[in-house]
Formats: structure tokens, C-alpha cells, sequence
């Protein structure tokens, strides 16, 4: 196989530039993922944002080592000067369905976004720190266009979106943004722009920190001031397992990814396969709605840096004169595993992952959005380009099968001859008339390319 060419994928056209024009600049992996979750902050805001927390996954070519950092929200409440007041209840329609969720002050989690990227970047960036902010801030002044497969999450999300100050942005006039036009977030440049000159503690130790625990705590939170000064990035252990002879790795997540794919069947050959593969990935959880979003990039030095960020659906709780909408994460019923101690990280589905060579090198850098799909979309991509020899945008864009207890979801255009084996082995299989975001949006950069999820508006970019 031949070395991976430097590029980056992401689920909207102005974060994969973003980090394009940052490797052009000279940049590394890690300074071009950095700037292209700080513009996913500005243009994929429905998923994520500087409010929410997340996790990286870096590649260092020179030496072969992967590190794993974890920067995803902790529990809140080590101040111990208040109790949470009750939560604001939502309908969020999903497959039709609606579901309700909690979000307002006493859902949000502390953010781990700012202290994360600032991790990254001092690890492995080389660019001055504020030339990497600079393009999210440029986008923060102009807005962005809002593609059609955010527009339709909008639209299911939009009882928590568009909830009091995110009606400004998501439905102006009364209306809710569609496919293509202007997403705006007032105050979202000058955040960016303090962030730039100030660093990432300017939300922990700095101006905003003060704000942020005044407006969390006044909605009826308990974020204080030492949830804050306290937080710090966690480099975590690394998971490894087998795939068709390359070394799959990543953090241990909540639905053990690296797992499941060391429990794959040894015979990977289609049709057989697919009863094996969904027993492997039987899900057992509640199937909650996922909005999250990944950045893939790789640099023409062979490193690596994938980035997956989330806000939950955003508590509804935005910082005045900011345009920054906090996370919901202690709102979001699956994830509410363990008893929430104050400090503690929060469990995530959150998985990026590189995969490497029998020689050592990078063969492919993948992240993924979707919860508890996160796995399947990514145990599926990488089977596409490991084993049935797909390009990274073939195996992403192929239908997709999700196991939930005695059911796989299948997405049209999945092949008969596998459905008919999974129904003969006994599982009930429900096809779904389309492929849907419901199936996770993987975003990659590998030997064969790079692209983005056509179910999450996805877009892959090469140097």
C-alpha cells in the first residue's frame, strides 16, 4: 500500500478549507485539526461547539506512537454551594418519533472544548496559536451557509436549538433556517477573537469564566468557579486490536469500539459476515439521537490528528454577547451511566481512531458521529477499506446496518443475500426507505482518499 495522502475530512465544506488552508500555511496535523473544530464551532453549531467537550486521537509518524487526550465535559459541582434546579423537558422528534430530552442551566457539564484544542496544539502544533484561530474567527464575522443535511437536524432539533437565545440564530424572523442560508452567531467573532489572544484559559481562569458560571448558575445550574479552574485534558490509555492485518487503535469508549473489532468473526467475506458482525455489534442501549461531528486530518508528514466534539444538543443556555451555546450533557439519559460525581469525566460513545500498517505507517484516520452508532459506522468503514478493498468515500457512502438488541436496522441498498442471512439467523430486520444521519456521519482521510459522511453533509479534502 502507498503512504496516505495529506487532507482533511469534515461534515461541512468551511471546516475541511479551514483545515486545508492551515496545512497550506505550513501547518501540522494537530494545528490543522485545531483549526477545523475551532470552525466547527462557528459553522457546526447544531452539533458542536466551544461549549461542549470531546476527544483526540494523535498519530506521530516519526515515531509510531498513538496518544489518546480526553477533554470531554466533567461533572460540575465541586464548589458545593448549590443544588440543580429542575431541568427544561423538550420533545425532539427522531425517526419520526419524538423523544424527550432535558436541557437548560442543569444540564450543562463543564466544557472541555477550549482546554482540549490548546492541549493539542501545544503538544503537536507548530503555527503561532492565534494563526490557528484566525480562521474561525474570519468565519465568525461573515456566517456560514447552513447545508441541507444540517438543515434537516435542525429541523428535529430545533425545540432545543432554537429554544430562547438560539432562536436568533436558528429561526430568525420566526422561521427556521433552510438548506443554504446564512448561519450567524451575534458575539461569536469576539469570543474568537479573545480566544485567540488569550488562550483557551480565558473561558477557565479568564473574563469569560466569571460569565459563564454567572449565566449557568442564574438558568439554574451549578457550574462554579471551581469546576472551571479545576479542569484538565486527560492523556487516556490506548485500545488496540486486529483488522485484516492492520493495528486498529483508540481510546476505550463507552460501547468498546477497539472491542468489538478484536471479536469480529475471523472470516470477513460477504455475505457470511454479516451475522457475525451483528452480533458483534448488538447494541443493547437506548438509541438516543447523536449530535456530534468529526474532524480527520492528515499532514504531508504521514501524522495524524482525528478530533470528534460534541455539545449534546446544547442546554439552550447561551453566554451573553458571545454566541456560544453551552453543552446538555447532564441531560442526555444514556449517557447518565455511572453516579455523577463532581469532577469526574462523563462517559461518551466518542471514538477517533487511526489505523496502522504492518510497516508502521498511517493507513487510515477516521472519526465519527451518531452516539451509539458511532460504532457501527466506523466498524463498517473500516471493513470497507481494510477488507473489501473499497476508497474511503465508497465505504462511507455504502449502506449501513445498525443491531439493537434483536434488530438490525438496515439502510436501503444493503445487499438482500445479508439481510436474508441476519432474518434466517433470526434477527427482525427493519429497512429504512433511505440512507439517514440516524446511521452516524464518519469523516476519514486513508490511503484511498478522503471524504465526509453524505448523510451528515460531509466533505473530504486533499493537500
Amino acid at each position: 500500500m502507498g503512504s496516505v495522502a495529506a487532507g482533511v475530512a469534515a461534515s461541512h465544506p468551511a471546516t475541511a478549507r479551514t483545515g486545508v488552508r492551515i496545512l497550506e500555511a505550513g501547518g501540522t496535523a494537530a494545528d490543522a485539526a485545531v483549526a477545523a473544530v475551532l470552525a466547527c464551532c462557528v459553522a457546526e453549531t447544531i452539533y458542536t461547539g466551544i461549549g461542549g467537550g470531546g476527544f483526540a486521537t494523535y498519530f506521530d509518524a516519526s515515531s509510531g506512537e498513538v496518544t489518546c487526550l480526553d477533554f470531554f465535559v466533567a461533572v460540575p459541582g465541586l464548589d458545593d454551594d448549590r443544588k440543580p434546579e429542575p431541568m427544561v423537558a423538550v420533545d425532539v422528534f427522531f425517526g419520526g418519533l419524538p423523544q424527550i430530552y432535558s436541557i437548560g442551566g442543569a444540564s450543562v457539564a463543564v466544557p472541555g472544548v477550549p482546554a482540549g484544542l490548546g492541549e493539542v496544539h501545544r503538544r503537536w502544533g507548530r503555527l503561532p496559536w492565534p494563526e490557528v484561530v484566525a480562521p474561525a474567527a474570519g468565519l465568525a464575522r461573515t456566517g456560514v451557509l447552513l447545508p441541507a443535511a444540517h438543515a434537516q437536524t435542525l429541523r428535529s432539533c430545533a425545540p432545543a436549538l432554537a429554544y430562547g437565545e438560539g432562536a436568533a440564530s436558528y429561526q430568525p424572523g420566526g422561521r427556521l433556517l433552510e438548506s443554504d442560508e446564512l448561519l450567524f452567531h451575534q458575539g461569536l467573532a469576539t469570543a474568537m477573537d479573545a480566544l485567540a489572544v488569550d488562550g483557551p484559559e480565558v473561558f477557565y481562569t479568564g473574563e469569560y469564566a466569571e460569565l459563564m458560571v454567572a449565566t449557568v448558575r442564574a438558568a439554574g445550574g451549578t457550574l462554579g468557579p471551581a469546576d472551571l479552574a479545576g479542569y484538565r485534558v486527560a492523556e487516556v490509555p490506548v485500545d488496540h486490536a486486529t483488522l485484516a492485518g492492520h493495528q486498529v487503535c483508540a481510546r476505550h469508549d463507552l460501547n468498546r469500539t477497539v472491542d468489538t473489532i478484536g471479536a469480529l468473526p475471523a472470516d470477513l467475506s460477504r455475505p457470511g459476515r454479516a451475522t457475525g458482525v451483528a452480533a458483534a455489534l448488538r447494541n443493547l442501549g437506548a438509541q438516543r439521537r447523536g449530535d456530534t461531528t468529526n474532524v480527520s486530518v492528515v499532514d504531508p508528514a504521514g501524522n495524524a490528528c482525528v478530533i470528534t466534539t460534541t455539545l449534546g444538543l446544547g442546554a439552550g443556555v447561551w453566554l451573553p454577547g458571545l454566541g456560544i451555546n453551552l453543552n446538555s450533557m447532564l441531560g442526555e439519559g444514556e449517557l447518565l451511566t455511572d453516579q455523577l460525581v463532581p469532577g469526574q469525566r462523563m462517559s461518551s460513545y466518542m471514538c477517533p481512531l487511526v489505523v496502522i500498517g504492518s510497516d508502521g505507517a498511517l493507513t487510515v484516520a477516521a472519526g465519527s458521529a451518531g452516539a451509539s452508532r458511532i460504532r457501527t459506522a466506523l466498524v463498517d468503514t473500516l471493513l470497507g477499506v481494510l477488507v473489501d478493498g473499497l476508497d474511503v468515500t465508497e465505504a462511507i457512502a455504502r449502506p449501513r446496518f445498525h443491531a439493537v438488541e434483536n434488530t438490525v436496522h438496515a439502510e436501503r441498498g444493503c445487499p438482500p443475500e445479508e439481510l436474508e442471512a441476519l432474518r434466517a439467523a433470526g434477527w427482525q430486520v427493519v429497512e429504512w426507505p433511505e440512507l439517514n444521519h440516524y446511521f452516524g456521519g464518519v469523516t476519514a482521510v486513508g490511503q484511498a482518499g478522503a471524504a465526509g459522511d453524505p448523510r451528515r453533509g460531509g466533505v473530504g479534502l486533499l493537500l
